[in-house]
């Protein structure tokens, strides 16, 4: 804030509500003080600790924030009062969906969004509200940076086909039981006659029926299906998330599909697969994430972080080494203290 106001700058304050509310507090005085500064045409002012800072009167102030979700804090009074509210419009999805149809290359861009658009829509009407469902924007993005990439490796170019088995196979993971059906059901309604066969990964699944067997499990159709739409998952996203109740399986599918991951891997000579775990519902987010020492100003990593530097190590091309990688697992229940420090790293930007 002292640099904005000496520099004539604006500044923008992403998600500002995810801050403490103690800290929320602070900044609302030091906002305070530069705009009284700025109502009497100072050229410099008192900042709340007593430093004597010089005012351009061009600065200004800008903040972003999702009132009402979790793990965000509600402004205070003397804080609301300091920013005009602007709302924003709910963004046409139709627009997006076929500008960006057209950027990845479909022709018939114009059909398609429309089916696309219609059909995310009836199924936040009519599948079951589940925590982990998302059908907005950024689910959308992710298809459709997909679906590009799909068209572009095709060698058949049938659009409506290849388009409705991207959609089929980005969402059918996520779906609970009840919901398969009826998902189903919508995506013929919408593409008629169009029943794409499901990927078949020949050397996945020979892999996976050996582990499988090594580790005394029983080879159960459904549960495999999880194991490969695990593995399909992981080509198109960076960040995953497995749910479930306790005693499915969780834990055992990622283990079956990394141990599947060496040994295909290997016979290309391509690259190691490890993973490294940890639970962060047993420590503190300091202990996660690490923290700042107040005295000297030292950074203290975590484990989480410490983790992280041992990945990075790891997957760094070495000459003479196959390259490495590394799959980082928070073995726990999520909760909205720690997976939003996790925000930006998972963000799809």
């Amino acid at each position: 804030i002292k640099g904005l106001s000496q520099a004539n700058a604006w500044g923008c304050f992403d998600e500002f509500n995810r801050i403490d509310l103690p800290v929320l507090s602070v900044v609302a005085q030091q906002v305070q003080s530069v705009l009284n500064g700025l109502k009497a045409h100072k050229t410099e002012f008192v900042f709340p600790d007593k430093d004597i800072v010089g005012l351009k009167p061009g600065v200004g102030f800008f903040i972003t924030m999702n009132p009402g979700y979790a793990g965000r804090q509600e402004l205070p009074e003397n804080l609301k009062i300091l920013f005009r509210g602007v709302t924003m419009m709910v963004p046409d999805r139709q627009a997006i969906m076929k500008v960006k149809l057209g950027g990845q290359g479909y022709k018939e861009d114009d059909l398609l969004s429309q089916k696309f658009y219609l059909l995310y829509n009836l199924c936040e009407q009519q599948l079951s509200k589940q925590r982990h469902y998302d059908f907005g924007l950024r689910n959308i993005l992710s298809v459709l940076r997909t679906a590009g990439s799909v068209l572009r490796k095709a060698t058949i170019k049938d659009e409506p086909f290849l388009f409705m088995r991207t959609l089929r196979d980005m969402n059918m993971s996520k779906l609970v039981f009840d919901d398969i059906d009826l998902f189903n059901s919508l995506l013929e309604d919408l593409f008629p006659k169009k029943n794409p066969e499901k990927n078949v990964y020949a050397e996945v699944e020979k892999a996976l029926k050996h582990h499988v067997a090594d580790n005394g499990l029983i080879y159960w159709p459904p549960w495999v299906a999880k194991c490969i739409q695990l593995y399909e998952t992981k080509m198109v996203r960076h960040g995953l998330m497995v749910v479930g109740p306790d005693g499915v399986g969780k834990t055992m599918i990622y283990h079956m599909i990394l141990k599947t991951l060496c040994d295909v891997d290997e016979k290309l000579g391509g690259m190691k697969h490890s993973e490294m775990r940890m639970n962060p519902k047993a420590i503190t987010a300091p202990q996660m994430f690490g923290k700042l020492d107040a005295g000297t100003g030292d950074w203290h990593d975590g484990i989480f972080s410490s983790l992280w530097r041992q990945a990075v190590a790891k997957t760094r091309r070495q000459e003479g080494k196959k390259p490495h990688s590394v799959w980082l697992v928070c073995d726990g229940p999520v909760d909205a203290i720690w997976i939003e420090n996790l925000n930006t790293v998972l963000d799809d930007n």
